[in-house]
């Protein structure tokens, strides 16, 4: 539940924490920059739960322009903490930066840029060495140092025309409809199994699996209530697909729509399964998708790609708030050994060489006075990081500098990863 919005020069006041008690009134602003719609009564309460109030911020404007107690809140940010998987399986502490917003009547005054400016010290103090968010506005964020790093599948699949083919062993799973809210546990238990496997992949904290129940009848454009199917292989849980089914009728018959909205299998067998099922509920004829892995196996088991009109969009936004932490945190597909002058106006801690050495069982990352192979800003390195935007396509847009021959294609190698990165929800 990221929540974007812009201004430029001219500080108002200084953000501060918020307090518990202004909770109200700090939401409000932010759902008044997002047009003001009221959010259901289930979604505001689990935000006002989940909220880290200690790591959310305001600006906050008196009258006479300053801020502190009574003023008007004028501007929002939070960062939940969360643990992020990155390229070797391990688990990063990163700031999820979410319900950022500025007042209309505030825009162009600094306000952004004064809490980019104080969240981002306080990622540092908090010893995270990520920050990541999804961007409503993806133009406002590169100039804090953010690189889209994750993209994510949609598909409108034309399931009447379009067969899928089955993996051995897929009619060994076994399905069957549950109530959503009664294999929770079972279903966060799959979730956290796939959690090491997936670079961009959270690690959920307590509370966050009730995201996935949120089921207000003002969010289902007229589909069903939320339903699950749980899948089984020799009695144990493997995966889950939660959807609804939207009814349609045409003078030709049905043509009712199943909406996905979440999907989990632990092996190939499992996921095949639940995606047969999937195109095969009754009195359907479109499966429509949202914010699926870029390299997921439907995609080469379906007869006819083109009928299932796949976008590509936009995901996770990944910003390095500490380069030698961050760089040293994951691991390599291939070694690496490179020098890099790295550009950070906006974190001038970062600014300088590194030298990065690493492979497949760990790596370093130091400050070094040699000479550099590659020049790139911090915002690079952010798309790069979870391996799924390559530095050799960086450079050939012209954002990446190879200093040294050789050197670019060789990083490009050892920064991929086989796995594509995937942010599974958004905050």
């Amino acid at each position: 539940m990221e929540r974007s919005t812009s201004d430029d020069d001219g500080v108002t006041a200084e953000p501060r924490v918020l307090r518990r008690d202004e909770w109200d009134d700090w939401y409000g602003t932010l759902i008044r920059a997002f047009s003001g719609v009221p959010e259901p009564a289930e979604e505001l309460a689990l935000y006002r739960e989940l909220t880290q109030v200690d790591r959310s911020i305001g600006v906050w404007e008196g009258e006479g322009g300053g801020g502190g107690e009574g003023g008007a809140c004028v501007g929002t940010a939070g960062a939940f903490a969360f643990r992020m998987t990155v390229p070797g399986g391990t688990p990063v502490p990163a700031a999820g930066v979410t319900m950022v917003s500025v007042a209309a009547t505030h825009r162009r005054r600094g306000v952004l840029t004064s809490m980019m400016r104080r969240q981002l010290d306080d990622v540092r103090a908090w010893g995270e060495p990520l920050a990541v968010l999804t961007a409503s506005e993806p133009a406002i964020y590169g100039r804090f140092g953010y690189g889209a790093a994750t993209f994510a599948l949609n598909a409108e699949i034309d399931t009447s025309r379009v067969r899928l083919s089955v993996p051995a062993g897929t009619d060994d799973v076994r399905l069957r409809y549950e109530a959503p809210a009664d294999v929770l546990d079972a279903c966060e238990e799959v979730y956290a199994r796939l959690v090491p496997g997936r670079p961009g992949m959270l690690a959920r904290r307590p509370g966050w699996e009730r995201l996935a129940l949120l089921d207000p009848e003002s969010g289902r454009d007229g589909a069903s209530p939320l339903q699950c199917v749980l899948a089984r292989r020799d009695g144990e849980v493997t995966g889950y697909a939660r959807f609804r089914v939207r009814p349609a009728w045409g003078s030709e018959g049905p043509k009712g729509t199943v909406v996905l909205e979440d999907l989990a299998g632990l092996d190939p067998a499992t996921e095949a399964a639940l995606w047969r099922f999937l195109f095969g509920v009754d009195l359907t004829s479109t499966l429509a998708v949202r914010g699926r892995p870029v390299d997921e196996a439907w995609q080469y088991q379906v007869s006819d790609v083109r009928r299932c009109r796949p976008e590509l969009r936009d995901a996770l936004y990944v910003r390095l708030v500490d380069v030698g932490a961050a760089l040293a945190a994951r691991t390599y597909q291939a070694p690496v050994d490179v020098v890099f002058e790295v550009q950070d106006a906006f974190c001038p801690w970062n600014a300088g060489r590194w030298r990065l050495s690493g492979d497949a069982k760990g790596a370093s990352c130091e400050r070094t006075s040699d000479a550099a192979d590659l020049a790139l800003s911090v915002r690079e390195l952010g798309s790069a990081y979870l391996g799924g935007v390559s530095l050799g396509a960086l450079g050939a847009a012209g954002r990446v500098r190879e200093v040294r021959s050789g050197a670019l294609a060789a990083a490009s190698v050892g920064f991929g990863s086989d796995v594509a990165p995937w942010l599974p929800h958004g905050f």
